[in-house]
Parts: C-alpha cells; structure tokens; sequence
C-alpha cells in the first residue's frame, strides 16, 4: 500500500497543502523549519494516531485554528481507499473512511500501516525504559489494531485504581472499605496480561529480524536481543516513588502465556498491596516494565558506542518494516526516513539506501539533497514556508 494523494489543512505551518505522491522514493528538501517533517509525521498520524515528535495532538493544530484536516488517498492492488482525520481543538477528533464516519477514530489504525525512523530513535537506545515501551507498543499496536483498545481500557483502569489508592492513603481506608480496589484489581490483571502477553510475543517475533538488520548496517559483528524486563516477577519491592526509573529488581519474563501471566500479576498485585496503599499508587505492572535491548552480552544501554547506537536504533525500525511486511494483508508499510541520512556516515548511507530501496514506498526529507545516496532514484519535492513544490 502507498500514500497516493495527501491534503493538508492547518496542520502544523500547512495552512493548505495537497501533494501528489508516487510508489517508491519520494524526496522532500528544504531547509529546517520549512514543513517537510510536517508532511511525514501527517502520514504518521494517519497510520498510528501517534507522533514520533510530540505526545498528544494539539501542537498539530495550527496556531488559532480550531482543527486540522489530514486527508489521504491510499492504494493497494488499484484499489483506492480515502481516509480522514479531523483532530479538534474541542471536542472529540472525527474520522471517516470513504467519507462515511467511523465509530472511533482508533478503527483508522491499520487501514495504512507506517514505520518512522527519525534521530530522535536513539532514544530507544540510550534513555529511560518509558522511550522502549513506546516504541514496542506501536508496534504491538500497528501489528493489532484491536490492542489500541485494550491500552485505552487499561490506561482508564490503572487512573482509576491510581485514584482510589491515593483517596485510601489519605483517609487511612481498610478491610471491606477497600473492596473497590479489588474489582479493579480484576481489569488491571485482565488487560495488562494482555498488554505484557503481546509485547514479549512482538519482541520474539522481532528479534530474528532484528539480527538481520543489525547485520546488514553495522560494522561491528555483535547479536542483538530483546529481552522484557517484568515488575510481575522477585521477591524485592519496587524502591521508586512514581518516577519511570530503570529498575535494577526486576527479572526477565520469558513466558507469554496469558494464564502465566495473570497468575503472576495477581499475585503480585497481592503482596505489594500494603505498599501500594502506603504510596498512593500502583507499583506493578506494564508501566513499570522494560524492553532491554541486549548487544552481545551486554545491554546496549551504556555500553554501545555512538555508531553501535544508530546501527541498532536503525535496526529496530528496519525490523519493524520486515515483520509488518511479513503479515500485512496491504503490501510494505509506508517508510518515513525523517532528517536521517545526515546523522549517519556514508557507509550507513549507503546501506540503508540499498536496503530501503525496493520498499513498495519510502518518504525521505532532507535539509540537502546530496545527503541522500544517489541510488535512491526519487520523486523530488521542494518544501519552504509550508508550500510544497514539485521538482
């Protein structure tokens, strides 16, 4: 599937933007600040409802503009698909598909599948595990679609046991009183296992893909790992008070089988109970979980070197195109390269070029053309003051 047609309407600096893409490579230059990253994280939007550059939605909207329009017309095997996305400043976002209104806007999500890799990846890498959640999550979620439901239901469900437990710190509540929290202690264990099950399966399924890619960019010959650090396992207590601190207590879960994980979660949930109450707060769970991205026999945290860094970050997302690739009913997954080929050295240009090149279509921006390996045969566009040109 490729992004044939896409509008803009006061989107980020797009006040009014219609562009005409084509499969294979297409190229947005200009310099930065112009709006090139503008139209990929668009297209971005319209695949994940998520931003590589921002949480939420608002800073999408144009400065006082009360919404913004993303509109796409997507094409697998001829047959064209018109998606829209309208994010309201107040009230609630709208989508349609073929212009007739869907229940949520959340049913957009793998319509179009995309994968962005931008610099601010080596995040992944190099920061705090809330960096490597978000990034197994989308893939999760874009892998299944029906689990954006499920992290809605336990996002409500963990604030309001969050909720409840600070309201039982202060007013000293116990026994029968506390019989709410148990009932959500119910749905907390029902879609965390889901959540917890799903990650350590996308990350097995990742992996061999993961080494490929790894080997094919780096210059070193070390294998990379994925391995799920879980706060549903030990015996020690969590030592950190709310903040997303890496946590040298937890172990490594292997296992994804549901009942497993439920069984460990309620458990759990059991014996940090007192401390939960004592800290106004859940303790335990996929929030408190990390994806530790392992480099031979050590995390790549703290131990790659800045080139090992990109390689692997780079890695990440070129395993993510393979396996959607692997399973998608609508052909590739739309690859944004987003301000990317001026990070890495020319030997890393040069093999990204050869292993992005045949994907069915691939957005680059750049601030200078010459970045960009002259293999790449592209569709080239001049981005400047939102306007779109092309060449």
């Amino acid at each position: 599937m490729y992004v044939k047609h896409l509008t803009l309407a006061s989107f980020r600096n797009h006040g009014s933007t219609d562009v005409a893409l084509e499969p294979g490579i297409n190229l947005f230059v200009g310099r930065n600040g112009q709006g090139k990253t503008n139209l990929v994280e668009a297209i971005g939007y319209l695949s994940t409802l998520t931003s590589h550059r921002v949480a939420g939605y608002q800073a999408l909207i144009q400065a006082g503009e009360p919404a913004a329009i993303i509109r796409a017309m997507v094409c697998h095997e001829d047959r064209d698909i018109l998606l829209e996305l309208e994010l309201n400043r107040e009230g609630k976002n709208k989508a349609r598909m073929n212009k007739a209104d869907l229940p949520r806007v959340r049913d957009l999500i793998g319509v179009i599948s995309s994968v962005t890799f931008a610099p601010e990846d080596i995040d992944i890498i190099r920061r705090d595990p809330t960096n490597r959640r978000a990034f197994i999550d989308g893939l999760v979620v874009q892998y299944r679609p029906r689990m954006a439901g499920v992290y809605s239901d336990y996002e409500r469900v963990l604030k309001q046991r969050n909720s409840l437990l600070k309201s039982a710190k202060i007013t000293k509540t116990t026994g029968s009183a506390l019989s709410t929290l148990e009932a959500w202690d119910a749905s907390l264990v029902q879609y965390g296992t889901e959540i917890v099950s799903a990650r350590i399966e996308i990350a097995r399924m990742l992996e061999p893909h993961l080494f490929a890619a790894y080997q094919s960019i780096a210059t070193t010959n070390n294998e990379p790992r994925l391995l799920y650090k879980s706060s549903l396992l030990g015996d020690r207590l969590p030592n950190f008070f709310g903040e997303d601190t890496e946590e040298d207590d937890l172990e490594y879960l292997e296992d994804s089988d549901r009942d497993t994980v439920a069984k460990l979660f309620s458990d759990r949930l059991e014996k940090v109970r007192a401390k939960e109450l004592e800290r106004g707060l859940t303790l335990v769970g996929p929030q408190r979980d990390d994806l530790v991205l392992m480099l031979g026999p050590l995390p790549a945290k703290g131990y790659a070197s800045h080139g090992e860094t990109w390689s692997y970050a780079l890695a990440l997302r070129l395993a993510s195109v393979e396996l959607l690739k692997k399973e998608s009913r609508t052909g590739d997954p739309v690859l944004i390269l987003d301000d990317v080929f001026a990070e890495l050295d020319s030997g890393r240009r040069l093999r990204l070029a050869e292993l992005v090149a045949n994907n069915e279509q691939v957005l680059i921006t750049a601030a200078v053309a010459e970045d960009v390996p002259v293999i790449l045969t592209a569709t080239r566009f001049a981005v400047s003051e939102g306007q779109v040109t092309r060449e």
